[in-house]
Order: C-alpha cells, then structure tokens, then sequence
C-alpha cells in the first residue's frame, strides 16, 4: 500500500487497489455531490463520472466544496469545480465530466459501478433508481429538505442505499403517488424558500454515504444489509435507522415494485457486485 493510503489500511490489504478499479458516477454536483467528489478523491477511487448541467452561481457559494467567487464571474460548470477538487487531490484520479442530464449521457452512467445522486426532486429520484435498477446498479441517495412548524425550522434527510432486487425508495415510504403530485404542483422543494441548503447537513449525509459506498466496496466491515435507510434529524444531529425498512427486513417483506424479470440488460456489462 502507498504512502497515500497508508493510514486506511485497515480498509483491508487489497483495498487500494479495490477502490482504484472503481467507477463511482455522482448526479449532480451541488451542495451534497461536491462532498462526494471531494470525499471520493482522497479515499482513492479511480474513475469518478460527475453529471451536471449547471452552473456556478453566488447562491451556491454558500455550500459548493471547491467553488470559488471567481466562478461565478466567469460562468464556470459545475463539472468543471468537480474536475478540479478532485484533480487536486488525486491527480491519479480519471474524471470524466459531463455537463448534461444524465439521461443525456445514459450509456456512460450504465457503466459505473455505483451511483451516488444527490437530485433536489423526487421525481428524479424515482427515475434515477428506476435506471439504476435496469442495469443492476446500487443507487445510494442523499437528501435534505427544511420543514416549518409553529415553533421554527427543522432540518430533515435521508441517507439510502438501493440495491438490486432488494427494497427501494417506494418501498422504503421515501416516496409514493403522493409526494411526486405534491411535488408536481408545488413546483417548489421545502418550505424555506426554494431549495433549501446548507452545508453542514450536506457534509453529515455525503459522508455517511461514503461509509455505505466503503462498506460495499471493501472488506472491512460487513453491511448491515443490502437495503439501508437513514433518517437525519439536523437539529438534534442524529441519524437513525428508519423504522418502516427495519419492519421490512425483520419480517421478510422484499421489494414489489421492481420484478426480477425487468432488469438487467444484454447491452452493458455486468457490474461490479
């Protein structure tokens, strides 16, 4: 093991080596995705795919790991500060950019072998998962929102990790039919304005996500189990198992929504896992 990586030994003998082979895709590259860009350089992972389609904006100054005032004068991609954190940190790293949709560049994201979003609806949550299922990919999402009540704000999220054949989102009650009418007619994302953000939670749910993604990757300890969901209460700062999964894995009740003869698909290859 290099000097580098010395002091994540304990990651396992080979993981070096494991975490260097790995295609790690990040949707969307704002407040929580900037964490994962960082986060992912210094732990050595080899080939980070970053989707965005936007740009640098004063508004983003105020949680965007890596972005700069000048940015945003010189309407610099968000692809583009991802490049250069992670660069900075790792130049061994391969960071391939992509300023568009996703679902613009569907077959690059098909070829990783984790995806990590970090999306402001739950629409595109549900779309990203149902791709990621397609092509037997773990999804492990972040999220936060900032509620109203009578006596002020509360900072709630959620850390997830989907896996093939196991529970998703729908099943884990993070979304239903409801939440995305809502969404659809709302048009807007909290109730402190629209898309409320701020680093602190950002950085608590990239990492914890990051945790997951070792956990998946190395030898060093076992997952709880193939579906994961984290509650995060910001203003306690607590994150908890969610209790309606843990129901599900206690009783044995699997995923619905996603037929085991509707995914996988002839055209990529297999993944990693």
């Amino acid at each position: 093991m290099s000097g580098r990586f010395d002091r994540q030994s304990f990651l396992g003998a080979d993981s070096e080596e494991l975490l260097a082979g790995l295609r790690v895709a990040i949707v969307g590259y704002g407040g929580g995705g900037s964490h994962f860009g960082q986060q992912l350089a210094h732990i050595g992972v080899g080939e980070i795919l970053v989707f965005d389609d936007d740009i640098v904006e004063e508004t983003n100054l105020n949680r965007l790991v890596g972005g700069v005032s000048a940015d945003v004068a010189a309407i610099t991609p968000k692809v583009t500060v991802a490049d250069r954190v992670i660069s900075g940190v790792n130049p061994a790293a391969r960071v391939r950019q992509f300023g568009c949709k996703w679902s613009e560049a569907a077959e690059e994201l098909a070829g990783a072998h984790v995806v990590l979003g970090a999306v402001d609806s739950f629409a595109e949550r549900l779309n990203l998962e149902r791709f990621c299922r397609r092509f037997l990919l773990p999804y492990i999402d972040i999220g936060m929102d900032v509620i109203q009540r009578s006596e002020g704000y509360e900072i709630v999220g959620q850390v997830i990790l989907s896996s093939p054949e196991h529970q998703c989102l729908r099943c884990m009650g993070l979304i239903n039919d409801a939440v995305l009418e809502k969404e659809e007619r709302a048009r807007q994302y909290g109730d402190a304005g629209s898309k409320p953000q701020v680093i602190w939670p950002n950085g608590v749910l990239a990492s914890t996500a990051v945790g997951l993604l070792i956990q998946l990757i190395t030898p060093w300890q076992p997952l709880p189990a193939a579906a994961v969901h984290l509650e995060y209460n910001g203003n306690t700062s607590t994150l908890q198992p969610a209790p309606r999964l843990a129901y599900m894995l206690e009783h044995g009740h699997g995923c619905s929504h996603y037929p085991r003869d509707e995914v996988g698909d002839a055209l990529f290859g297999a993944p990693l896992f």
